[in-house]
């Protein structure tokens, strides 16, 4: 993606406008002009911007980002241009001033797991590392689209995970409490509360999977999975980070214990410190670099819309009992939103396949009936890295200069914010700040075991 519009002659558009530089520069209709009167800067977005664009044939917009050749050289790369990775360029700049940041993508931005999730946002983690990074996380949510300047979509719609037997109602009664007690927000909702709230779930007395009341946090939600990463993206580029698309990592050059050089589609680039952030492919990189094993799984997890509908669904929807798995929300373009289980065998693949859209299928239709006649649009798959221990890592690693941001399972879309910022301050800094302390790959050398869900040491069990 080139973000962008058209680009024209600054003097008939200043006439058209009726307005002249400075006052178009100083409500941020135009940051900079270059030669040959061509806009080439990036425009800040505000209610005059809009208004006066839509006064003078939408003229005014310049690039959202450049699409410069690579450098022979950084201070930094990440490689992975994703949410985490384009967020570590971001707040390396913004929060460290580093200045040469290359972000290496080899597909185009937002082609990868960005893309290929259902965008829901909380922070309803209890343990300690998990639960500062997540509260961090959804803090950083909040007030992300005035930060970047560009509209990511939040919607905090409420985050309603349903509850299905007493023993379920007291363990997320510990759970939410934990988080009240600790500065965030959580509530529990009888069966009453439930029902006013969300009238269509299947209360039935013979339903599949009784309801017994909700654990619910309001200030969670969803956001546009590709406005984040343009957003990131736009506000890096607006910073001086080089964001290089169809940049495919071919292999790592080292000199004993230091990274020196990647080899990448489009020639040699070299980095002072090297940063991996590719969600399920980081294995490959890995091996590329002479590291061996990582306590790392790539499984694949299938995501579904449906066609549009009129307003249903206010909330994310989610269970899990009985060996079922379910969540949902409804987009703003009415579509029904969905996912489950991943697919419990090791893949590459970005597609899905029909046993697990059954599986999904009979958990909409157990919870939600009315959904039995929607048709399905589309589905999609994301490669997820699933560690042991259902936690993420965010560390440094065996050589010098490289570091790791990988280990995501579910959670990769809603801790992008904290990701990249957690994941800057330990390449600006070469240590770990005290929350991610215990996220590295020595912990379960340690008898550290970061399990939300006390499902045990194997990836496929930590969705």
């Amino acid at each position: 993606m080139r973000g962008g519009g058209r680009v024209g002659s600054k003097k008939a558009f200043l006439t058209r406008s009726g307005l002249d530089r400075r006052a178009m520069t100083a409500i941020g209709f135009i940051d900079e002009w270059g030669p040959d009167n061509v806009h080439i800067a990036m425009t800040r977005f505000s209610g005059w911007n809009v208004l006066l664009n839509g006064l003078t044939g939408q003229r005014g917009w310049g690039r959202q980002w450049r699409d410069p050749e690579p450098k022979d050289g950084y201070d930094a790369v990440i490689v992975g241009g994703g949410l985490h990775g384009l967020a570590t360029a971001y707040y390396l700049a913004k929060n460290h001033g580093v200045k040469n940041i290359a972000v290496l993508e080899k597909g185009w931005l937002g082609g990868g797991n960005a893309g290929r999730n259902t965008t829901i946002v909380r922070s309803n983690y209890m343990l300690p590392g998990n639960r500062e990074f997540y509260e961090h996380s959804l803090k950083l949510w909040e007030e992300l689209s005035h930060d970047l300047n560009y509209n990511v979509m939040f919607s905090q719609r409420s985050h309603v995970s349903l509850l299905h037997s007493p023993a379920a109602v007291d363990a997320a009664a510990r759970r939410y409490n934990t988080m009240r007690l600790t500065g965030s927000d959580g509530e529990l909702w009888q069966l009453d509360e439930l029902k006013k709230n969300v009238p269509h779930l299947n209360y039935g007395p013979d339903t599949r999977f009784p309801i017994c009341g909700a654990a619910v946090q309001r200030r969670a939600g969803t956001a546009r999975h590709d406005a984040v990463a343009w957003g990131y993206a736009r506000a890096a580029d607006g910073r001086g980070v080089d964001i290089i698309q169809n940049c495919e990592v071919t292999g790592v050059t080292r000199d004993g214990g230091k990274v020196t050089g990647l080899e990448t589609s489009r020639g040699t680039i070299r980095g002072k410190k090297i940063g991996f952030a590719v969600a399920g492919n980081t294995s490959r990189l890995w091996t590329m670099a002479g590291l061996g094993t990582l306590p790392i799984e790539s499984h694949k997890l299938q995501a579904f819309v449906t066609e549009p509908v009129k307003p249903l669904l206010d909330q994310v929807v989610v269970f899990g009992v009985g060996g079922a798995h379910f969540y949902i929300s409804q987009s703003d373009k009415g579509g029904m939103v969905f996912g489950g289980d991943i697919d419990w065998y090791k893949s590459y693949a970005q597609r899905g396949n029909l046993p697990m859209i059954q599986d999904v299928a009979e958990c909409a239709t157990s919870v939600l009936p009315c959904l039995g006649r929607l048709r399905l649009l589309r589905h999609w798959s994301g490669v997820m890295d699933m560690s042991m221990d259902g936690s993420f890592f965010i560390c440094k690693t065996p050589l010098d200069n490289l570091y790791l941001n990988a280990g995501w399972n579910y959670g990769g879309f809603k801790a992008s914010p904290a990701s990249g910022w957690y994941f800057a301050d330990l390449i600006a800094n070469d240590r770990p700040h005290r929350i991610i302390a215990e996220h590295d790959l020595g912990r379960f050398e340690r008898g550290v075991n970061i399990d939300e869900r006390g499902a045990g040491p194997d990836p496929k069990l930590h969705g």
